[in-house]
This record gives structure tokens, sequence and C-alpha cells, in this order.
């Protein structure tokens, strides 16, 4: 799956289920404080990667993900 992909998916993503704005999505966006992802976001976005990448990010992981570009990578690195 090419980085482009997974930037279209997430995207998609973001702005269908979590209903944010397609204009915040750059890559330096911060997911907490730009976004507005909060904690019970993220556990609907652990379920998201889960159905369409086909795996289950760790919340550990998840801690060192603070921008959207953070996001892709992360993601990037596991599919």
């Amino acid at each position: 799956m090419t980085k482009e992909v997974i930037i279209e998916k997430v995207n998609a993503l973001l702005v269908e289920e979590l209903e944010i704005d397609r204009d915040l999505l750059t890559p330096a966006a911060s997911l907490k404080n730009d976004l507005e992802i909060d904690s019970l976001d993220f556990v609907d976005i652990v379920v998201l990667i889960d159905r369409e990448f086909g795996f289950k990010p760790k919340a550990e992981e998840l801690k060192n993900v603070k921008t959207l570009q953070d996001f892709y990578d992360y993601i990037e690195s596991h599919v």
C-alpha cells in the first residue's frame, strides 16, 4: 500500500467518521490541538484502523503520534 493511498484512506476516515473538516487535514496538524481528537475519538480510531488496515494499534505506540504526519507514518510502518 502506497503512502498516498494511506493518506487518502486516513483522511476519508477522519472526515466521514469523526466529522473533521477536510481543510484542517494537513500533515503538520496536531491531532489534539488542531483536529480536536480526544481520548474517546482515539478509541474509535483504533477500531477504524483495525477495520481499514487490518491491525490493532497499541495505546503505548499511539502516545508518540502527535501530528497527522506521525499518524500516516505510524500506519505505513504497520501495513
